[in-house]
C-alpha cells in the first residue's frame, strides 16, 4: 500500500494525486447500476430499464447511507494520521470494524423483509413491478459486501491511499459487466440478472479487499486486540459521519420522491429519469471524487495544525471541480442525444430525458462549489452544517419545484430539469454566508499540542509552516 502525506507538497498536485485514483474507482463503481441500465436497455423493454432505474436508486439511497457513516471513520482516521498517532488509528479501525458488521446484518434484514413494500411505495409502474421488487430482493443480500468495501476503502483513504480501492473495483466492474452480458444477454434474466451479478461482482470485490489486507497490513502495529466496540470512538464515528449519512440518504430519498412524482406521468417519463439519472451520477464522479479528497486531505492538515494548507486546499478543489462541471454542462446543451441514446434504444425515451438533461446539467457547475465546501467543513469534523442546508435545499426548494414544474408540463421533464441546479443555489449562498460567518473564528484559532508526538517538529519544517497551529480536534477525545 503507497500512502501519500497530504500535509506537505504542493496543494492542486497532491490534492489531484489523490482525487484521480478515487475518481477512477468512483467511475467502476457506478458502473455497477451503469452496466445493468445499459445491458438491459439493450436486451430488455421499457418496464425492465424501469425496474433497474428505481432498484438502483433505492439501493442508491442505502450506498449513500453506508458510505456516509464510513466518511466518519475516514475523517477521523485522516486527523489522527495527521496528528501521528497511530494507536487511536488502530482503534478507531478496530472499532469500525464492529460498528458496521452490527449496521450491516441489520440493513440486510430491513431491506429482504420490506423490498415488496420499498416497491409498491415507489408508485413503481404495473408493467414494471414484479422486476422492480426481485431486483431489490436481489441487491439487498449484498448489502454486508458493499459496507466491507466501503469501509476498508474508507480506512485505507483515511491513510492516504487512494490507489488501492481501485484495483478492488476494477476487478468488481469487470465482473459485473461480462455476467450482466451473461446473465441478461443471453440467459434473458432481465432485472434479476442485473441483480445477480451486481452482488456477486460486490462480493468479489469485499473477499479481494479482505485478502489484500490480511497480507499486506498497516505501517503501524494493529493486532486482534484493537477489533473491539470501543463506544466513545463509536460516537465519534457516528457523530460525524451520522449526519452526512442522513444527509445523503435525505437527498436519496428526495431522488424517491421525485421518482415517485415523474412515475405517475407515465413508464416513458419514468424510464427517461432514470436514464438521465444515471447521466448525472456519471456527470457527478469528478466534484465528488475532488471533493472526497477535500475531506481527506483537510482532515489531514487540520490534525497537523496547518490550517493554511487546508484553506489553499479548499480553493484547489473548486478551481479543479469546476472544469469537470463546466465541460459537462456545455456537452449537454448541445448533444444531449449522444449521452441519453447510451442508456436506451426507445426514441421516446432518448427524446425526453435529453430534454430533462439540459436543465439538470446546470447543476454539474454549482455543485463544484457546494460540495467542496461541504468537504471543507467536514474535513474539519462539522458535518452538521453541510447536512442543515442541503436538507432545506433539497425539500423546501427541489421536491417543491420538482412538482409544481411536473404540473405545469406533464408531457414532458424539460422544465423540472431546472429544479435541482435552482435548489443548490439556495445551497451555494447559505455556504457563502457561513464561510464569512466563520472566517473570524477559524482565524481566532489559538496553538494547542495535545499528542506529544507533535512537538517534535524539525527545523525546516518550522519554518515551512508557519501557520501551524494546534486544536481540540475531535480526535483528542478518544479514548
Amino acid at each position: 500500500m503507497k500512502e501519500l502525506n497530504l500535509t506537505q507538497g504542493s496543494v492542486p498536485k497532491v490534492l489531484l494525486q489523490f482525487a484521480v485514483p478515487f475518481l477512477v474507482a468512483n467511475i467502476l463503481q457506478a458502473l455497477y447500476g451503469g452496466a445493468d441500465l445499459f445491458v438491459v436497455g439493450q436486451y430488455d423493454d421499457s418496464a425492465g430499464v424501469a425496474a433497474v432505474a428505481i432498484g438502483s436508486q433505492v439501493m442508491q439511497t442505502i450506498t449513500g447511507i453506508i458510505l456516509g457513516i464510513t466518511t466518519g471513520t475516514t475523517v477521523l482516521i485522516a486527523i489522527a494520521t495527521g496528528a501521528k498517532d497511530n494507536r487511536k488509528v488502530a482503534s478507531t479501525i478496530g472499532s469500525s470494524i464492529w460498528l458496521f458488521s452490527i449496521t450491516g446484518i441489520i440493513l440486510t434484514l430491513l431491506m429482504i423483509l420490506l423490498h415488496s413494500q420499498i416497491a409498491e411505495w415507489m408508485h413503481t409502474p404495473t408493467e414494471a413491478m414484479s422486476d422492480t421488487k426481485s431486483y431489490i430482493l436481489v441487491c439487498s443480500t449484498g448489502i454486508l459486501f458493499i459496507i466491507g468495501y466501503n469501509v476498508v476503502c474508507g480506512i485505507l483513504r483515511g491513510l492516504g491511499d487512494s490507489k488501492t480501492p481501485l484495483y478492488f473495483i476494477a476487478l468488481a466492474c469487470i465482473i459485473n459487466i461480462v455476467l450482466d452480458f451473461i446473465l441478461v444477454g443471453y440467459f434473458h434474466l432481465g432485472a434479476t440478472g442485473a441483480a445477480i451479478a451486481t452482488v456477486t461482482a460486490q462480493g468479489v470485490s469485499f473477499a479481494t479487499a479482505l485478502c489484500f489486507l490480511h497480507r499486506k497490513g498497516f505501517h503501524f502495529e494493529f493486532t486482534r486486540r484493537d477489533i473491539r466496540l470501543n463506544g466513545v470512538l463509536s460516537k465519534r464515528i457516528l457523530a460525524l459521519g451520522a449526519p452526512i449519512a442522513l444527509q445523503d440518504a435525505l437527498i436519496n430519498v428526495s431522488f424517491l420522491i421525485i421518482t415517485v412524482i415523474v412515475n405517475q406521468m407515465g413508464v416513458i417519463a419514468s424510464a427517461s429519469l432514470g436514464v438521465v439519472e444515471k447521466i448525472i451520477v456519471f456527470a457527478m464522479l469528478p466534484p465528488m471524487a475532488i471533493s472526497s479528497a477535500v475531506a481527506t486531505m483537510t482532515a489531514q492538515n487540520y490534525g497537523a495544525g496547518l490550517i493554511r494548507r487546508m484553506n489553499q486546499c479548499l480553493l484547489s478543489g473548486i478551481g479543479l471541480a469546476l472544469i469537470f462541471g463546466v465541460t459537462v454542462c456545455l456537452y449537454s446543451q448541445f448533444l444531449p442525444e449522444t449521452l441519453t441514446a447510451f442508456f436506451s434504444k426507445d426514441p421516446a425515451v432518448i427524446s425526453m430525458a435529453a430534454e430533462y438533461l439540459k436543465g439538470y446539467s446546470i447543476d454539474c457547475v454549482i455543485v463544484s462549489f457546494v460540495f467542496c465546501i461541504n468537504s471543507y467543513f467536514s474535513g474539519q469534523g462539522n458535518s452538521l452544517f453541510p447536512m442543515i442546508h442541503s436538507l432545506i435545499a433539497t425539500f423546501l426548494f427541489r421536491i417543491p419545484l420538482s412538482y409544481w414544474f411536473s404540473q405545469i408540463d406533464s408531457s414532458s421533464l424539460f422544465i423540472m430539469g431546472f429544479a435541482p441546479p435552482l435548489s443548490t443555489i439556495v445551497s451555494l449562498l447559505i455556504c457563502i454566508w457561513y464561510l464569512r460567518y466563520t472566517k473570524d473564528k477559524r482565524s481566532q484559532l489559538i496553538l494547542v499540542i495535545h499528542n506529544p508526538v507533535n512537538r517534535v517538529v524539525n527545523n525546516k519544517q518550522e519554518n515551512q509552516q508557519t501557520d501551524r497551529i494546534s486544536i481540540n480536534y475531535p480526535v483528542d477525545n478518544f479514548v
